[in-house]
């Protein structure tokens, strides 16, 4: 097999023929001739199913790149990469070990070759390189690959390990020889676009739903030097991101590389120059905000919060319309989102000025005071550790007339009958803060609440008692028909 075809390769190489560039998705293989024609006088090639006659450089691939003169060393680089085009199946080890190996130390001579930069890629060399890229990395996933996939979907269960591809040692060569000539300085940008198209970054982007986070990591990085080198791409690669994350958070809730592609957009929102353009401001609203939304949020929220931080940072305006966005996903019945969504809220506050704060307090410290009665202690303890940071303290003692009236009623129900002591420490911390900050204001609070809570027990008395005339009525009415009665729990008190 392997041996063979590579008995069929020409040992020297002849007139070169022009090369004829097909797509990279769709190979048109030229099977050899009959044994009749091969006695035909004049220059011959040869060619097989494997190896396109339009690719194959007519030069022994075997052959080292120091033992050829420059002039041949493109024709060698070509022949090689051709020789690579060649897959094996890696799920058994015991198989084609020798044809194996042997494409494995091809694939790293060219990457040696790559990362000396000796000679600029000629437009051969970069279709050939193009269609053994996609030969190798593209494939599709299998049902039973993809039904498991909780990395970025479903549920978020810390007991499921990723699948590790059983070709990774082969395939992390093929992608380290990948980004090596994309970030090459012998390849031109203007030439590799017509093969490094859309159709070939769609491809990459689809490959972010293997499972095995290596590959993941190299992909991360292949797309964002793809992202840099060819700029004609940028508002293609942005659009198909973006629905990706449509899809994920409207249809799927399933996807292993959310948090991969979020990172890779952290980095291109701080290139980002100002002012925003609209379109990257729908971008911030229509899709990183609906992140929130779906359960899986642990496992990119760290990429998530960092781009919407980032889109802070450049526009300070933005802060507010975030917040009270934020707000709208507030996750009332899932604690382990609300710790996160807290953990956020912080990130903001630090980045937030006076004025786009003012905007928000009331909401957001309506909000917190909920979080700070949470009898999920891990709630109640983020919230108050808010108070913790001096830049959120400042902000709040400017604003403390405002802030200290919502806040106070969770601050004093905490201090009466919270039963975690880790929050009820904090909570009488917090009280002390606010008294050495404002006495006065505090013991107007403090008399408020007195005063609402007084009101509350009066009406919950007459509540009482208006129930009790109720029951007494309809214990003096007789039953009639299929008339409602009011059961009393005496009346239904069994005796044994």
């Amino acid at each position: 097999m392997f041996k063979q075809i590579l008995s069929k390769l020409p040992r020297k190489s002849s007139k070169s023929e022009p090369p004829e560039f097909s797509s990279i998705e769709s190979p048109s293989p030229v099977r050899s001739n009959s044994a009749g024609s091969a006695k035909s006088n004049g220059p011959k090639r040869t060619s097989s199913a494997v190896f396109p006659s339009s690719v194959v450089a007519g030069i022994e691939p075997l052959v080292p790149f120091r033992d050829v003169h420059n002039a041949e060393k493109m024709n060698l680089f070509v022949s090689k990469v051709s020789l690579c085009c060649v897959t094996f199946d890696f799920s058994d080890p015991t198989k084609d070990t020798l044809e194996k190996d042997v494409k494995r130390q091809t694939l790293l001579e060219l990457v040696d070759f790559v990362a000396s930069g000796s000679m600029r890629f000629t437009e051969p060399a970069i279709l050939a390189m193009c269609r053994m890229c996609a030969v190798n990395l593209f494939r599709v996933f299998p049902p039973s690959y993809r039904s498991h996939s909780g990395n970025g979907g479903g549920e978020n269960d810390d007991s499921d390990e990723p699948m590790f591809d059983p070709a990774w040692p082969h395939l992390h060569i093929v992608y380290d020889l990948l980004l090596r000539f994309i970030t090459s300085t012998c390849l031109d940008a203007k030439i590799a676009k017509k093969y490094i198209d859309h159709s070939f970054i769609l491809r990459l982007l689809d490959l972010f739903e293997s499972e095995d986070p290596r590959e993941r990591e190299c992909l991360k990085t292949i797309l964002h030097r793809v992202y840099g080198k060819f700029m004609v791409h940028r508002p293609f690669v942005r659009k198909s991101i973006s629905n990706i994350f449509y899809r994920f958070v409207l249809e799927t809730e399933k996807h292993n590389g959310i948090a991969e592609l979020l990172e890779i957009f952290g980095s291109v929102i701080s290139g980002f120059a100002l002012p925003l353009k609209e379109e990257h401001k729908l971008f911030l609203w229509r899709v990183l905000i609906p992140l929130h939304k779906p359960k899986s949020l642990g496992v990119y929220f760290q990429q998530l919060s960092y781009c919407i931080t980032q889109f802070i940072e450049k526009d300070p305006k933005l802060a507010s319309m975030v917040m009270n966005r934020v707000l709208k996903y507030w996750p009332v019945t899932n604690s382990q989102k609300e710790v996160m969504f807290l953990g956020e809220v912080e990130e903001i506050l630090e980045a937030i000025n006076m004025v786009e704060f003012q905007k928000v307090m009331v909401p957001l410290f309506w909000r917190i005071g909920c979080c700070m009665n949470s009898f999920h202690f891990q709630v109640a303890e983020r919230a108050l550790f808010l108070w913790n940071n001096d830049q959120i303290v400042n902000l709040i003692a400017h604003n403390r007339h405002v802030i200290l009236p919502i806040i106070f009623p969770a601050l004093e129900k905490n201090a009466q009958n919270h039963w975690n002591q880790g929050v009820l420490n904090l909570t009488l911390n917090i009280r002390k803060m606010f008294s050495e900050m404002d006495e006065q204001l505090f013991l107007s609070c403090l008399a408020q609440f007195k005063d609402e809570e007084e009101q509350l027990s009066v009406l919950a008395e007459k509540r009482k008692e208006a129930w009790q005339r109720l029951e007494n009525a309809a214990s003096l009415k007789p039953i009639t028909g299929n008339t409602a009665v009011l059961v009393t729990p005496l009346a239904t008190k069994i005796t044994c």
